[in-house]
Order: structure tokens, then C-alpha cells, then sequence
């Protein structure tokens, strides 16, 4: 990875929602502006704030599809990433962070 790109894998929960009342939206419903979790697998040398792993909240519309092995993955910038998930710690805080 180059600068400060990032290569993410879509959340498998990503793909598809569960309405309030149990209804399953796919992943191709139309649903206005909503952002989107996934995992970081590479990063760039300029990256500063990701680490591969972490897992980040993104605007699906800000990106660049790229497939490598067979599988799909999300070219970003690191300035494209809205939030860094910080693993939950003993159930005290609520586990992320802006």
C-alpha cells in the first residue's frame, strides 16, 4: 500500500440489515446516505491512525473496488474514514471511538 491508502473488507453485517421488526434488507436496497463498517487489511507508511485490524466506519460512495485473489475489497484514503472501533474493554465503555 502506498501513502496514506487504506484496503478494507466489508463487515459481513454490512451486507445485509434486520428492520426493527425482523425484516431483511439487502444490501442493494436504497437507503439514502449510510455508512458502512469494515476491517482494515493493509495500510499505508502515512497512515497514522489505523492499524491493520482495526475495524472502520466509512462512506460506502468514497471508494474504489478492487479484487485481489478472488476477493473484494474497498481502496481508501485514510481521510475518507469517519471512525476507528476500539475493541470493547470489560463491557465498561461503549467500545468506540470518533
Amino acid at each position: 500500500m502506498l501513502s496514506d491508502r487504506v484496503l478494507v473488507r466489508l463487515d459481513a453485517e454490512s451486507a445485509e440489515r434486520l428492520s426493527t421488526s425482523g425484516i431483511v434488507i439487502p444490501a442493494t436496497a436504497s437507503v439514502g446516505r449510510r455508512l458502512v463498517w469494515g476491517v482494515t487489511v493493509a495500510t499505508g507508511e502515512h497512515v497514522r491512525q489505523v492499524e491493520v485490524g482495526d475495524r472502520v466506519l466509512f462512506d460506502p460512495e468514497d471508494r474504489a473496488e478492487v479484487e485481489l485473489g478472488g476477493v473484494g475489497y474497498l481502496l481508501l484514503r485514510e481521510r475518507d474514514l469517519h471512525a476507528v472501533a476500539e475493541p470493547e474493554a470489560g463491557g465498561e465503555r461503549t467500545g468506540l471511538y470518533l
